[in-house]
């Protein structure tokens, strides 16, 4: 077998699989994989977009490659800008969230695919984005899962003339495109294609990136050519620590989730945590992530609180000092993981935010709206530092133990740490195979919010409730408890797992 991918959407699967088949390696497929859910996964990534990439490497190198979206190097005047609020519709609540022109921050994925190709790759580029190429041309058939993700961010897709022509729903009259449609982007695919041909530079110093920042510089948008032409893909030592039997390897700082997750796991790490489901189990583990919480990073800062005293002062002032200064996203995101039979593993998390609307011309790219994340501005929305890598709370993951290398990670908002915390958790404290530990029900405190998950024992989640003022009781699992798609290989073959509460698949080849 030549390797196995775990994924968020079929088409993502299959060309990371493809690209297998055809003797690439994990960083092969994950490129491949890349591309491909730019045409499958349009809301939660796009080439407009960023991420991280987290690389082992036959023989133990391990690289973070950081190509997440990075601030705008000047402002302008806010009366200046297209930058307006929309109502996301999640059927029981709404949220409010910017687009526009003025949302759009200096995008790294294009930049992202090719750096990593040129140093991990074999493949040719034009064989990375052959089946993101047919898929975009051909058409995809919306399944459940996208349909849901379509409605919920409809205003923003409906928002611009491009953007509807697109998206809009042959069916439908002021629809996007529903469940059973078939989603061509022809001009997605001639961009591919292009780029494949070309380069990067067409993006960042050729006819691409001209026509974004004309679009700027005109419609209300911050990004210059010197923002396109400075942008750099920041090589990173991932962090590393033990945990239990295993070495974990995750996104350092300036980004925030993989901290989050080390400080959990210091936490967990002496603990008895009794059964799986337990009472004992439950309460622990909530525990710990209200503990974790105090740790979180607020307006650039960590507040130590009780996880002071579990950590050096030392190491909590390094991890306040690479943090400070650097604006968090936490928005809509993917996942891909891929091992291969060469010992490589590439753990890939995605992001374009939730969209901007804005649609760079004959390219079928839509941009990202990180500028118009809540999270991003908590003192309100253009006072970011300038010129600078916003942080993120994706935590591509891989655990290496002297039998196995698996690779996880997952999308979710602030909700995708503790997704992985729990799935590692369930691999190497309670001993599951992947399937199940991908599988079990999760919970997730937020502030003062218990959210659970069914599957738990009643009894021991009666008791757990019974210390929380405000919690909810999921009545089926959702994806707002994470994708953590996940492969094993442990060097006689490959296992793993896509999540479904993510539209996970899981292939080997």
């Amino acid at each position: 077998m030549n390797g196995a991918v775990a994924a968020g959407h079929p088409a993502t699967a299959e060309a990371a699989a493809w690209a297998l088949e055809e003797g690439g390696n994990a960083f092969d497929a994950a490129m491949a994989g890349l591309c491909a859910a730019c045409v499958a996964e349009p809301v939660l990534t796009s080439l407009g977009g960023g991420g991280f990439l987290l690389a082992h490497q036959r023989g133990g190198r391990n690289t973070l490659y950081d190509f997440f979206v990075q601030t705008p190097m000047h402002r302008r005047s806010v009366s200046e800008l297209d930058f307006y609020p929309i109502l996301a519709d999640f059927g029981t609540a709404q949220q409010e969230f910017h687009i526009g022109m003025g949302s759009i921050a200096t995008p790294g994925t294009i930049k992202g695919l090719f750096r990593i190709h040129g140093e991990l790759g074999s493949l040719p580029m034009r064989e990375i984005v052959k089946p993101a190429v047919d898929f975009a041309r051909n058409g995809i058939v919306l399944n459940p899962l996208q349909a849901y993700i379509f409605s919920i961010v409809a205003p923003i897709y409906l928002s611009t003339d491009s953007a509807r022509k697109i998206y809009s729903s042959d069916q439908v009259d002021d629809s996007l495109a529903i469940e059973g449609e078939n989603l061509r982007q022809p001009e997605l695919a001639d961009a591919l294609e292009l780029l494949a041909i070309e380069g990067e530079r067409l993006f960042y110093q050729g006819e691409m990136g001209a026509e974004l920042v004309a679009a700027c510089e005109s419609g209300g948008g911050y990004l210059t050519k010197a923002d396109l032409g400075n942008y750099r893909v920041v090589k990173r030592q991932p962090l590393a620590y033990d945990y239990l039997n295993a070495r974990i390897l995750t996104n350092p700082t300036p980004s925030s989730g993989g901290s989050l997750i080390r400080f959990a796991h210091a936490l967990l790490e002496s603990k008895d945590q009794g059964k799986f489901g337990s009472a004992q189990h439950l309460m622990l583990l909530s525990e710990v992530m209200k503990q974790t919480n105090l740790a979180r990073m607020e307006n650039g800062q960590f507040e130590t609180g009780t996880v002071g005293e579990l950590l050096h002062p030392e190491t909590i002032a390094r991890f306040r000092s690479a943090l400070s200064g650097h604006p968090v996203n936490s928005r809509g995101t993917t996942h891909i993981s891929v091992v291969d039979g060469q010992g490589n593993a590439a753990s890939l998390t995605l992001s374009n935010g939730e969209g901007s609307g804005y649609v760079l011309p004959g390219t079928g790219i839509m941009l990202n709206n990180m500028l118009g994340e809540e999270d991003l501005n908590p003192e309100g929305f253009h006072r970011w530092n300038t010129g600078v890598r916003v942080s993120s709370m994706m935590a591509p993951t891989l655990a290496i133990d002297h039998e196995r290398v698996i690779a996880t990670g997952s999308g979710g908002s602030n909700r995708l740490r503790t997704a992985i915390l729990q799935v590692l958790n369930n691999l190497y404290y309670f001993g599951m195979d992947v399937r199940e530990a991908v599988d079990s029900p999760r919970l997730h405190v937020e502030k003062d919010l218990l959210s659970i998950e069914p599957g738990f024992p009643e009894l021991a989640v009666d008791e757990l409730c019974a210390g929380y003022h405000d919690y909810h009781r999921w009545t089926e699992k959702n994806l707002f408890f994470g994708g953590t798609h996940t492969v094993i290989s442990d060097g006689r073959g490959f296992s793993g797992a896509g999540d479904p509460r993510r539209g996970g698949v899981f292939l080997s080849v």
